[in-house]
């Protein structure tokens, strides 16, 4: 629960340098589950499910303080572009995480559905994954692609937002 713990140094400067970084992954060991494919799979699901959750509660959050803030003038404001990039990152972040490309929660859950075989073959290169998404973002091959589904995720949430305010009328 410590977001100190997460923090890895040399992901941080990345950050600070060249406005993409990581944190310290969250050790998961996969031989504690029942079904070690499917948990895992479900495990990695949850973070950008989580993500997703957050944008809707910010957005649901958004829709009810919308009418009072937007009277309180500029800190009002203020309070809801805060709102509204909160829910947009943590769109982009859903929308990220679930690219299937290791280490990235979306290889785990694309995996599960592989053949054992397949499965096992492709957990054995994994660890070539962070090198393969760190060449695909700096050739800047994501951008298209995570700009306009993030967009429609944001979108669609925006709704959550739009039908909350009308709560308040």
């Amino acid at each position: 629960m410590n977001p100190i713990k997460h923090i890895d140094i040399l992901g941080l400067i990345m950050m600070v340098i060249f406005k993409f970084g990581w944190a310290k992954p969250v050790p998961v060991n996969m031989y504690n589950f029942k079904n070690p494919k499917r948990d895992m799979a479900i495990t990695a699901f949850a973070g950008p499910l989580s993500n997703v959750i957050l944008a809707a509660v910010v957005m649901l959050i958004y829709g009810l303080v919308y009418q009072p803030l937007i009277l309180a003038g500029k800190t009002g404001e203020a309070v809801l572009e805060m709102l509204t990039i909160t829910a947009y990152l943590s769109s982009a972040l859903a929308v990220f995480n679930i690219i299937p490309i290791p280490p990235l929660d979306g290889s785990k859950v694309l995996f599960s559905f592989l053949p054992q075989k397949g499965y096992n073959t492709l957990m054995r290169y994994e660890r070539f994954g962070a090198l393969i998404l760190l060449a695909l973002i700096w050739a800047d091959a994501f951008t298209p692609f995570l700009t306009t589904c993030t967009q429609a995720l944001f979108s669609w949430l925006f709704r959550i937002s739009e039908w909350s305010y009308l709560l308040t009328i």
